[in-house]
C-alpha cells in the first residue's frame, strides 16, 4: 500500500463523514454491529474506528458494564469520531496502530474493524496483534470491500476519473479500499495467524444519494483519491468532481441516484 494512502487529514474527515458514511458505510455498520451485539461481549476494542459509524452504532447495544476501547491510527479521524460520539463513560479513545496495538494479551472478547484491512501494512501482524489481545474463544469480526467492479459508484468514478488523466490515472480506489477482495488470500492469511473457524459471507446492499453529485464529491473530495486528484493537478479537484458527476447521471440519471455496493464480512475466532 502506497504510505499517502493512510493520510486522512485536512477537511478529508469531515467530508468523508458528511458523505461517504450516508453513502456506503452507514449499511455495514449496521450490520457489524448487529453481530458484534448478539456476541455480548464485556470487553470490546475496535480499530481503525474511522470517524466512529460502527461506534455510534454499536455502544447503544453493549450493556451497561461494558467496556469499549476506540482506536484509529489517524488522530484527526479519531478525534473527528470522538466530537460525534454522545457522552458515554464506557467508551475510551485510543491512537493506536493495528500492528502494535498497546494492550495486554487476552484483554478483550471482540475485536472488531470496519473497513480496515484493506489499509493494513501488514496484515498478518496485524491479525497476530488481534489474536494476540483475544481472550480464549474471543472473536475477530471485520469486513472489507469486495473487488471494485462490484462496488459501482466507486468503479464509475475511477473510469472518469481515467479520461481527465489518461497518462497517470488515479487509482487509489481499486488499489487499496477494493484491492483486498480475494476470500482465499483472507482466510489463509487469518488461518495463518492462528484463527481457526473462519467464516467469510458476501453480502450486498444498496448505495443511495439524491443527486450524482454526491457520490462523486464523496468519492473525490471525502477520501484518500482527493490527494491523488490534487497532486496530478491542484486545480482539477472541482473539474474532477464535476467530471465524475456528469459520468455518474449519464449512467444512472440526473434525480435520485441508486448502485449495488458489496462487502465480505469475516468472522474467526481464537
Amino acid at each position: 500500500m502506497h504510505e499517502a494512502d493512510k493520510l486522512f487529514s485536512g477537511s478529508i474527515p469531515e467530508n468523508y463523514d458528511r458523505y461517504m458514511v450516508p453513502l456506503i458505510f452507514e449499511p455495514f455498520a449496521t450490520d457489524l454491529a448487529r453481530r458484534a451485539a448478539s456476541l455480548s461481549p464485556s470487553a470490546v476494542l475496535e480499530v481503525a474506528a474511522g470517524t466512529g459509524v460502527v461506534t455510534r452504532a454499536l455502544a447503544p447495544k453493549l450493556p451497561p458494564g461494558a467496556s469499549y476501547v476506540v482506536t484509529d491510527l489517524n488522530q484527526p479521524m479519531l478525534d473527528y469520531a470522538a466530537s460525534r460520539q454522545a457522552p458515554d463513560g464506557r467508551i475510551h479513545w485510543r491512537q493506536a496502530d493495528a500492528l502494535a496495538l498497546p494492550f495486554e494479551n487476552a484483554a478483550f472478547d471482540l475485536v472488531c474493524c470496519q473497513f480496515g484491512a484493506m489499509f493494513f501494512p501488514n496484515r498478518l501482524s496485524a491479525y497476530r496483534e488481534a489474536k494476540r489481545v483475544l481472550k480464549p474463544g474471543g472473536y475477530f469480526l471485520f469486513n472489507v470491500w469486495d473487488r471494485i467492479e462490484e462496488n459501482v459508484f466507486a468503479d464509475d468514478v475511477t473510469n472518469a476519473l481515467a479520461g481527465i488523466f489518461p497518462d497517470d490515472p488515479p487509482r487509489f480506489l481499486a488499489r487499496t479500499p477494493h484491492g483486498y477482495h480475494d476470500k482465499a488470500l483472507i482466510r489463509s492469511e487469518l488461518e495463518d495467524a492462528g484463527f481457526s473457524q473462519v467464516v467469510i459471507e458476501t453480502r450486498a446492499e444498496q448505495s443511495r444519494a439524491s443527486s450524482p453529485r454526491l457520490p462523486a464529491v464523496a468519492y473525490c473530495q471525502g477520501t484518500v483519491l482527493r490527494t491523488e486528484i490534487e497532486a496530478r493537478d491542484p486545480g482539477k479537484l472541482d473539474a474532477a468532481t464535476d467530471y465524475a458527476a456528469s459520468a455518474i447521471a449519464d449512467r444512472h440519471g440526473s434525480g435520485e441516484v441508486a448502485a449495488k455496493i458489496q462487502a465480505h464480512v469475516i468472522m474467526a475466532v481464537v
